[in-house]
């Protein structure tokens, strides 16, 4: 898949993500994360199954990136739950198998972590709504793994593209396809007069070092 495709991708996920406010940005008055940590962005992607437009472009991108990068997919599974939804419209396009990926195995009956069918030695994608620090998703590509299947890749609408998330899915041996990420966003962020030229240094600055910003 050209460049020039992933970029268009990347800038129409952006822009819908910022129409209808699935993503907020405000580098002069930061919110705060549960962590406590002041952050000049706000992502709640599960907005997208509101709009059908927006999440039937979503799936399309994500049949794209299937089709092209993992033709030989056998199953679709989405995270649970923000990634549940989303699999569910992609398999269906695809007309494969879907199944979700619980955090954790449930505590009682039968115990399962994977809901759906994924036989041992099955090609899975895994779908995802958000990439943060990468762990939950990468847990549930690992259960894949576990089950005697094989995680293809893990696949998300949206990523801070935080360098210890892609450090993370390097050590895991999972490979991480986005349909947008933080610099697209803040392109078109500021293409559309929705925050200002000057606050691009500092939105850069969070991304390299969330703990820092608006915490000095």
């Amino acid at each position: 898949m050209s460049n020039t495709v992933l970029e268009q991708i990347a800038k129409d996920i952006a822009t819908s993500l910022l129409d209808i406010e699935a993503v907020a940005l405000k580098p002069n008055d930061p919110f705060t994360w549960t962590s406590g940590i002041k952050s000049p962005i706000y992502c709640d992607n599960r907005l997208t199954m509101t709009y059908p437009d927006i999440r039937n472009k979503v799936a399309e991108g994500f049949v794209t990136l299937i089709q092209q990068l993992y033709p030989d997919a056998e199953v679709i599974a989405g995270t649970s739950t923000a990634g549940i939804p989303h699999a569910a419209w992609v398999a269906q396009k695809l007309n494969l198998p879907m199944a979700y990926i619980r955090d954790k195995a449930k505590g009682h009956g039968k115990q399962n972590q994977i809901e759906g069918r994924i036989h041992p030695g099955q090609k899975v994608v895994v779908i995802e709504d958000l990439i943060s620090t990468g762990g939950s998703s990468i847990k549930a590509a690992l259960a894949v793994r576990e089950a005697g299947a094989e995680p293809l890749a893990v696949l998300a609408i949206f990523t801070y593209q935080f360098q210890s998330a892609i450090d993370a899915f390097s050590e895991a041996g999972i490979p991480l396809h986005t349909l947008s990420n933080y610099t697209a966003l803040i392109e078109q962020a500021v293409a559309s007069g929705k925050i200002a030229e000057s606050d691009v240094a500092a939105l850069q600055a969070w991304r390299e070092n969330p703990k820092a910003f608006g915490n000095a």
